[in-house]
């Protein structure tokens, strides 16, 4: 009977808050612009709320993966390992500040129906990305300590 001895994972132990603010100022870089540029389109376009927000949360993700795929394939990562990095670093945190982010801006009164030219919209954006940013910082956090989130491309730069 063949016997398999098992390795207990390493406890898991607090990221220092600063790797975990860097973390999550990367991903607020690439949900910003998706999220700007998103909602730039979506309201210039004179679209409804649901579609100028599904555009500004897909354009966050692209944005977010992108930074990432940058970084790693730069660092020597071949392609499909960057994709696997980039999916592994960056989904729990950029879909956590996407859904901050939109509810906040959701809850704001007037703001899916500001213009570009009023200072509503974009005071609007920058209070709901700041507040997505104080959210995903401790989950960040909490995702590194585990070995999870950013510290999977600290395994690759």
């Amino acid at each position: 009977m063949e016997r398999h001895e098992e390795h207990p994972e390493p406890a898991a132990r607090p990221a220092e808050w600063s790797m975990a603010v860097r973390a999550t100022l990367h991903c607020l870089t690439g949900c910003a612009i998706g999220e700007v540029l998103g909602m730039v389109i979506g309201t210039a376009l004179g679209w409804a709320t649901l579609p100028t927000v599904l555009l500004a949360i897909a354009l966050a993700f692209v944005f977010g993966y992108a930074l990432t795929l940058y970084a790693v394939t730069r660092a020597g990562l071949g392609l499909g390992a960057a994709i696997g990095v980039a999916l592994a670093a960056d989904t729990v945190s950029i879909a956590v500040m996407e859904a901050v982010d939109n509810g906040v801006l959701l809850l704001v009164p007037g703001a899916m129906e500001a213009h570009l030219d009023e200072g509503l919209f974009w005071a609007a954006l920058a209070f709901a990305l700041a507040v997505a940013f104080v959210v995903t910082t401790p989950v960040n956090r909490w995702l590194i300590g585990r070995g999870r989130g950013h510290a999977v491309i600290h395994r690759h730069h």
